[in-house]
C-alpha cells in the first residue's frame, strides 16, 4: 500500500497530549490480546520484545493487551497476562523499562472478562451481571471453542471484589512502571455486560436505565482515581460493538452516549477510547443527526478521545483527525503488519497489508514470528 498520494505530512504525525502524557505523535498501539504469557499469567521476554519493537517503531503511545485484575473471575483466556502477583508486577517492569528506553509512554489495559471468559488458570465457572448466556461462540484464535457458559449472577459482594481488583491492579501497574492504565469497558467484557441492556437484567441500582447500567464502570474509574491521585493517567475503553455481537449499537443512540460519557468524565477519567466502529469508520461511527460517536464524546466529556477501528486506511485516518472526530488514533492489525508505522508514514514509505495468517491458528506472538520468518525465507 502506497501513501505517496498525500503529498503532505499525515496529521497523525503531529504531537499530542493525553492528560500528563506527552505524545510524539497521535498514533497509539491498540490493545490486542496475544495469549503469550506464561500459564500463571506472568509476562514473558517475548512480550517485552514485542512491545519494545512497537515503541522503537515510533508509536506515540503503547496500550497493552487486556490484563486480568484478580484471581476470581476476571481472566478471559489461558496464557493471558495478569497484574495481580509480585512475579507478574516484576515481569511487567522489563516491558515498561524497554518501552520507555525507546521513547514511548505505555499504558496497561485492565480487563475483567466476566461472562466472556473462555479460559482461566483459577476456575471453571464464570460470573456476570445476570445469568444470561452470551451470544455466539468462543473465539478459536484465543484458544476457545463451543458455546459460552451461562454465568452466575454477581452478588453485591462479587461486584465489590471486582472493583477492588481493578483498584489493586492499577496500583500494581504504577509500581511496574506504567504511565497509566486503561479500564476495559468495551467489546462485551464485564463492564460492557453491565452497560448492555440484554445482558444486564438486574433490578438493583446496577440495572434498568442507562444511568444505572453505566454505574459499575463509573465506580471503577472513580475508585481507581481516588487511590492513584489526580496525575496518574486513568483512561477507559468503550464500544457499541462486541467481540460476540459486531452489529450492536446503543439502543438510545446519542442519549445513551451522552449519559455514558458524562458519567465517566465525572468519575475522573483522563481519556475515552472509543473502539471498533467498523472498517468504513466515517459512516459506521455516525449517530442520528450526523455526529460521530467520538465527536460526541469529545464535546460531551471535554476529554481527549482515541478512535479505533478502520484506521488502517491512511486517508480515512487523516480525515478522522482533520475533521475533529478524535484526538488520537489507535491501530491494531495495521500495527501488527507495520510495527514501524509512524516511521513509514513520515518517510512516505509503502505500507504492508495485514495477513490473517499472522494470527492463525491462534493470535500468539510465536505464530506471528513464524509468519514473518516464513516470509523472510520466501523473500517477501
Amino acid at each position: 500500500m502506497s501513501i505517496s498520494s498525500f503529498g503532505v505530512r499525515h496529521p497523525s504525525l503531529e504531537p499530542g497530549r493525553i492528560g500528563g502524557l506527552e505524545l510524539a505523535n497521535r498514533l497509539a498501539v491498540s490493545p490486542m490480546t496475544r495469549v503469550s504469557a506464561a500459564p500463571d499469567g506472568t509476562p514473558t521476554q517475548e512480550m517485552a520484545d514485542y512491545y519494545a519493537e512497537l515503541a522503537r517503531g515510533g508509536f506515540g503511545l503503547v496500550i497493552t493487551e487486556g490484563t486480568y485484575t484478580d484471581t476470581l473471575y476476571s481472566q478471559g483466556y489461558l496464557n493471558q497476562p495478569g497484574i495481580v502477583s509480585k512475579a507478574q508486577v516484576a515481569a511487567w517492569r522489563e516491558t515498561t523499562d524497554r518501552v520507555h528506553a525507546a521513547g514511548a509512554p505505555i499504558v496497561l489495559q485492565l480487563m475483567h472478562a466476566g461472562a466472556l471468559s473462555q479460559g482461566s488458570h483459577y476456575r471453571k465457572d464464570t460470573a456476570g451481571p445476570s445469568a444470561v448466556p452470551p451470544l455466539g461462540e468462543k473465539m478459536p484464535e484465543y484458544g476457545g471453542h463451543g458455546r459460552w457458559a451461562t454465568p452466575r449472577e454477581m452478588s453485591p459482594a462479587d461486584i465489590e471484589e471486582a472493583v477492588r481488583g481493578f483498584v489493586i491492579s492499577a496500583v500494581n501497574a504504577r509500581e511496574a512502571g506504567f504511565d497509566g492504565i486503561e479500564v476495559h469497558g468495551a467489546n462485551g467484557y464485564l463492564l460492557d455486560q453491565f452497560l448492555t441492556d440484554y445482558t444486564n437484567r438486574r433490578d438493583d441500582s446496577y440495572g434498568g436505565p442507562i444511568a444505572n447500567r453505566v454505574r459499575l464502570a463509573a465506580e471503577v474509574v472513580a475508585a481507581i482515581r481516588a487511590e492513584v491521585g489526580p496525575s496518574f493517567c486513568v483512561g477507559i475503553r468503550l464500544s457499541q460493538t462486541k467481540v460476540n455481537d459486531f452489529g450492536h449499537r446503543w439502543p438510545g443512540g446519542a442519549h445513551d452516549a451522552e449519559v455514558v460519557f458524562t458519567a465517566l468524565a465525572d468519575a475522573g477519567a483522563t481519556y475515552l477510547h472509543i473502539a471498533s466502529e467498523g472498517r468504513d469508520w466515517i459512516e459506521t461511527a455516525r449517530l442520528a443527526g450526523g455526529a460521530t460517536i467520538t465527536g460526541l464524546a469529545r464535546r460531551v466529556s471535554g476529554l481527549p478521545v482515541i478512535a479505533n477501528g478502520g484506521m488502517h486506511e491512511p486517508s480515512q485516518a487523516a480525515q478522522v483527525l482533520a475533521d475533529g472526530h478524535a484526538d488520537v488514533l489507535s491501530v491494531g492489525r495495521w500495527a501488527l503488519a507495520n510495527p514501524d508505522l509512524p516511521r513509514r508514514l513520515a518517510e512516505g514509505a509503502a505500507l504492508e497489508d495485514f495477513d490473517h495468517m499472522m494470527v492463525q491458528p491462534m493470535a500468539t506472538l510465536d505464530n506471528t514470528r513464524r509468519w514473518r520468518a516464513a516470509g523472510a525465507r520466501a523473500g517477501v
